[in-house]
């Protein structure tokens, strides 16, 4: 079967689709007047798909490597495979979308759908069979060999395998279901993510032979604990039972697969009046997705597996022979394990960052403060910020975005404690959060119910940005308004492992500039200008391409430039064209991005200048930065010129991609301190440094990991530097 025929509709969809090359925006950096400068290459950018594969090698490489505390490997083993498993969901189902819909559009590197899914299917099965040997050959027995071991059944005790026999008849007996397969029982749908036993039966009276599938119950543990620190896959514990289930029948061959599904709602919001009812009947109708990947042991017999992906209705390319348990995102529960010798040290976040002894208004009255996740601590500044508020007599209002946020979430309880205490508390959700839309949707109604007001953004536009205010009445009667903009969510539990920035201040051009902000969010006003945030859909990409292009400006007249970024991904053609323009005019450009960049450097006479460079580690780079200029005050500055012009430094929500810029609300504030700005650019300085373990992009697409000097030695980890500066109390140096 082919990917056209996999029922699999097009949808207009999130799919971050690039327009043609030749059909991008006008270079916005061209200056009028000014005669056309040399067109750009054709073959100018790499393919997204195939960076974001690489991204996640560069995560399967720290699996490999063996100065990494084992279980922290193991946990990255795990890591790799749920981005693989998202990846499927998402952005193979897009490519798929686009095939079936027969769209002859070629993609920024000029490659059809076709093309790209079938070159990016075969990375990505190269990239699976790696997995499984890291895992099989270098993690599993570094894990026998702590006395840490993951069992087949047949390698269990005899009194293991009996106490497991008892186990299996108490507490997966009773909630297995087995469905066979024959004229008056059609083939069963499978739930995406599942683990399933494919099962071939004969009738010793008959001789007739059936097939039959039994599905693992997700609730239970992916790997059972037989004794301490000895654990079984519990499909092989399924596998071993199966005459509970199939009395008098024959088992004749037992199979593991599993299935991945399209997991990207699609709500028509113009014709939808109730946003919340609409997302809630799609996410009950998205089990029945179309698969896009079928994962089966690799003993699997022929006949079975053909008649799987018959069923399934997936291409032969997108099946996927596996060597050992299928789904290692289990391995988490082995990650977690108690023992401290095979973890990352205990590290406790400072919480210095702002005073114990004031209220956190009188700090930010002073100064504002510059919060870095997760080295700072999120309880003691943002979640602390909140929580006083909606108890401070004094606080009139409170508004907020919610993209995300923890089970228990300690923000969401100070919302609704403050709309209880009387104050007024508008919260944006965005229940269009990839993943999180169930727990969203719970969130939202609970704080309907406590009396905040709660609105969903723009239709046809996620709201991404990271943004929190407070209207306090200050004891001279007037009205100051404190803020927060960030480049992470507000959740307490990724705020430990996701490295991000946040901006205290009370300063009150960022207090109107978010308050104008919030009423274009909840009552449509057409604000568009801001003073010291920029903001997307309507001025954040032209905010960024019009400094790069003032960059290159100043480095033509022989005045002192330089860009350097740290964000998560750089794919966004107008952006990238900008950076070549700015490089040609000689301007340094340093690019610290975490997983996609389609943007080659040191490529002569196009970005020769240009250097990028990814960090991965114990935490999740995850914060967005951008930084114009040197610094320095400009030496060469002419009388009443301002010495420091060209020199800023941007922080917040958004990256550097098509969705960002043109689909989200998306926020970046102006950084005003000059320690902070300081600080930000060393920190950058840092992760592109030589002397920092990281990875380098080349100009053919390739990265290639630099982890030790010349001697052999390794090379400085950024992150624990960053541990070690912040339990001895201190600052990088700005």
């Amino acid at each position: 079967m082919s990917f056209s025929e996999t029922g699999i509709v097009p949808a207009d969809s999130t799919v971050d689709w690039p327009e043609a090359p030749g059909q991008q925006q006008r270079d916005i950096t061209e200056e009028p007047g000014k005669p056309d400068r040399p067109e750009l290459p054709a073959d100018r950018y790499l393919d997204r798909e195939q960076s974001w594969v690489q991204f996640n090698q560069r995560v399967l490489e720290l699996a490999e490597d063996d100065r990494i505390p084992l279980l922290e490997r193991v946990r990255f083993l795990a890591i790799f495979a749920s981005n693989l498993d998202e990846f499927f969901m998402v952005r193979i189902a897009g490519l798929m979308r686009r095939m079936a819909a027969g769209l002859p559009v070629e993609n920024m590197v000029g490659l059809t759908p076709g093309q790209l899914l079938r070159s990016t299917l075969t990375q990505i099965r190269q990239l699976t069979s790696r997995h499984a040997e890291v895992f099989e050959g270098l993690v599993k027995p570094e894990l026998a060999a702590r006395g840490i071991e993951i069992l087949r059944w047949k390698e269990l005790t005899g009194s293991e395998r009996a106490e497991l026999t008892e186990l299996f008849g108490s507490s997966i007996y009773p909630v297995l279901t087995p469905l066979v397969v024959d004229p008056a029982h059609p083939f069963p749908f499978i739930s995406g993510l599942s683990l399933n036993l494919a099962v071939s039966l004969a009738d010793p009276t008959t001789g007739t032979t059936v097939f039959a599938r039994v599905k693992v119950p997700p609730l239970l543990p992916r790997f059972l604990k037989v004794a301490d620190f000895r654990y079984v896959p519990i499909e092989d514990v399924i596998a071993a039972h199966l005459n509970y289930l199939f009395g008098g029948m024959d088992i004749i061959e037992t199979y593991v697969f599993r299935v991945t599904r399209v997991r990207e709602l699609e709500v028509d919001e113009d014709v939808t009046e109730n946003l919340l009812q609409a997302m809630e009947r799609e996410l009950a109708k998205r089990r029945f997705e179309p698969a896009v990947r079928l994962e089966v042991a690799d003993d699997m017999s022929g006949d079975v597996l053909t008649r799987l992906a018959r069923e399934l209705g997936v291409d032969e390319n997108a099946v996927y022979k596996v060597t050992g348990p299928l789904d290692l995102t289990g391995l988490t529960v082995l990650a977690d394990l108690p023992l401290s010798e095979l973890r990352y040290p205990r590290f406790v976040p400072s919480s210095r960052t702002v005073p114990t002894d004031t209220p956190v208004f009188d700090t930010l009255r002073e100064r504002d403060v510059l919060v870095h996740l997760p080295y700072d601590s999120f309880t003691t500044t943002v979640q602390r910020m909140v929580e006083e508020a909606a108890a401070d007599p004094a606080v009139l209002a409170i508004k907020q975005t919610l993209y995300r946020t923890s089970g228990a979430s300690p923000i969401v309880d100070a919302l609704i404690d403050a709309a209880e205490a009387g104050k007024q508390v508008v919260v944006v959700v965005e229940i269009k959060a990839r993943f999180d839309e169930k727990a969203n949707i719970s969130w939202a109604r609970k704080l309907e119910e406590s009396g905040c007001h709660v609105v969903y953004g723009f239709v046809g536009m996620k709201t991404h940005a990271k943004l929190m205010l407070i209207v306090r009445q200050e004891p001279d009667g007037t009205l100051r308004r404190y803020c927060h903009i960030g480049t992470g969510n507000y959740h307490p539990t990724t705020a430990r492992f996701y490295e991000d920035f946040g901006l205290l201040t009370a300063n009150r051009r960022v207090g109107e500039d978010v308050t104008d902000l919030f009423n274009h969010l909840t009552g449509y006003s057409r604000k568009s200008g801001y003073q010291r945030l920029l903001v997307a859909p309507e001025s954040l990409r032209a905010g960024i391409v019009g400094r790069i292009g003032r960059q290159a400006a100043r480095a033509r007249a022989g005045k002192p430039a330089k860009i350097a970024f740290k964000c998560n991904a750089l794919v966004d053609e107008v952006v990238i064209d900008a950076l070549y323009r700015a490089s040609q005019a000689g301007v340094p450009i340093d690019l610290l991005i975490r997983g996609m960049c389609a943007l080659r450097p040191g490529v002569p006479g196009l970005s020769d200048s240009v250097r990028v460079r990814s960090v991965l580690g114990r935490f999740l780079e995850h914060s967005r930065v951008y930084a114009f200029g040197t610094g320095d005050p400009d030496p060469g500055a002419e009388p009443g010129e301002d010495p420091q012009a060209g020199n800023e430094v941007w922080l917040g929500s958004a990256d550097m991609m098509h969705r960002n810029l043109d689909r989200r609300v998306e926020s970046l504030v102006r950084v005003a301190d000059p320690a902070h700005c300081g600080r930000l650019r060393h920190l950058i300085g840092e992760g592109m440094d030589d002397a920092t373990s990281s990875w380098w992009l080349d100009g053919d697409g390739s990265w290639a990991r630099h982890a030790r000097d010349e001697d052999g030695a390794p090379l400085r980890d950024v992150q624990e530097s960053l541990i070690m500066d912040t339990s001895r109390g201190r600052l990088p140096d700005a």
